[in-house]
């Protein structure tokens, strides 16, 4: 079964890919779905391959609902991760004084939006603390919850700078307990394990398809709650897709989660998206995350053999994001010698975690993200380059 993904991945023919959660190499029929639709539109034009391929283009929201076991009324299309957490976050209406509860482990991008956030319309931002072994402290987030009574709890299921999963589904139930909007990044998580957005119970899930999805760049996906859509709630500025100008000082918003889509977008990257969740779901999740945690657990191992090495990823449960750090490694060098050797990994920087880094007592880490397509041998390559530093 490896031998056959693997030839139905190009990329594999040449070169170790073990950056997957910066972007993983796309399987044929998302390649060659896109490269179609883009002659299409270069023979007969963009709105005309576009009418004509409507009923093809429609089953993205189809592909991501059964993706995330949901209805396809809940799914939107987002240009990025980024894009389809700013349109989340922009529906929240914000007072000052509303608080925003997240953890000392979201992604970086998100803890600069909640900053900007608090600068700009007065809210007040809390982190849950972490606990001893990594991850935040649900009971400490309860806590927090019960005394300020957030608006918003935003967390991030897989940060990006380690392989720490956190506890999004208990965090879950206290929000819908307590009526509190959640807002969860599931832009790691999306396609590396199996996820149930009702087991979840978050009111929004952005996540981008250019990782573990092995969809295209510059394509996202989010899922908005039928409580988001009963409260009416929308994204700021919303434009003529999103919403219908009903007279010259109305307008009506889309009754599902379309409502937070955009007009402009590219029918070639829908198509690419559709087709790297079907490729997903045809193989199963189940099985991708229990092939996706073996590999990862195989390289933990292998670093932690490394004399000097520390494998920096903490938590009850982990993922494929595989961090290490060694005081006798160079970053530039280091990456110079795997380059030189066809394998692709990745430094994470301080910027990336300004808090978890220095709690770690790292100024960056390597990152080694394994796929399902992936191999031991692979990995063994990719640690004998570390051992020479």
């Amino acid at each position: 079964m490896i031998t056959q993904l693997r030839a139905e991945t190009p990329g594999c023919l040449h070169r170790i890919h073990l950056n997957n959660a910066g972007a993983a190499l796309p399987p044929l029929p998302v390649i060659q779905s896109m490269q179609e639709y883009l002659t299409l539109e270069s023979e007969i034009g963009g709105y005309e391959a576009n009418d004509l391929r409507a009923g093809d283009i429609a089953g993205f929201y189809d592909a991501f609902a059964a993706l995330l076991k949901t209805k396809r009324e809940n799914i939107a299309y987002a240009g990025s991760a980024t894009d389809a957490y700013a349109r989340a976050l922009s529906a929240i209406p914000f007072k000052p004084g509303d608080i925003i509860l997240t953890t000392d482990s979201d992604y970086s991008s998100n803890q600069i939006a909640f900053l900007s956030l608090e600068k700009r319309c007065g809210v007040r931002v809390l982190r849950a603390r972490d606990t001893g072994a990594g991850g935040v402290d649900v009971a400490d987030m309860e806590a927090l919850i019960l005394i300020h009574h957030p608006v918003l709890v935003a967390v991030t299921h897989v940060p990006t700078n380690s392989g720490l999963v956190q506890d999004v589904e208990t965090i879950g139930q206290i929000c819908r307990r307590e009526g509190i909007w959640y807002l969860v990044d599931g832009c790691q998580s999306a396609g590396q394990m199996d996820l149930d957005m009702g087991k979840i119970g978050c009111d929004f899930f952005s996540a981008t398809t250019r990782k573990y999805m092995r969809g295209p760049r510059g394509a996202g996906f989010l899922f908005a709650s039928d409580r988001v859509l009963e409260a009416g709630l929308e994204m700021l500025l919303p434009d003529m897709f999103g919403a219908t100008w009903t007279g010259a000082d109305t307008y009506e918003q889309q009754p599902d989660a379309r409502r937070f889509e955009y007009w402009e977008r590219s029918q070639a990257l829908m198509l690419g998206c559709k087709e790297a969740a079907l490729y997903a779901l045809r193989l199963g999740l189940p099985w991708i995350e229990q092939r996706v945690n073996a590999l990862a657990a195989y390289t933990r191992a292998q670093l932690a053999d490394i004399p000097g090495v520390r494998v920096l990823d903490m938590g009850e449960k982990l993922c494929g994001i595989v961090t290490a750090y060694a005081e006798t490694w160079q970053p530039q060098s280091l990456m110079q010698s795997l380059q030189a050797e066809n394998i692709n990994c990745r430094i994470s920087p301080l910027v990336a975690a300004q808090i978890d880094f220095p709690k770690k007592h790292v100024p960056w880490a390597l990152r080694i993200t394994p796929h399902y397509y992936n191999t031991e041998a692979e990995i063994d390559q990719t640690i004998a380059v570390c051992k020479r530093f």
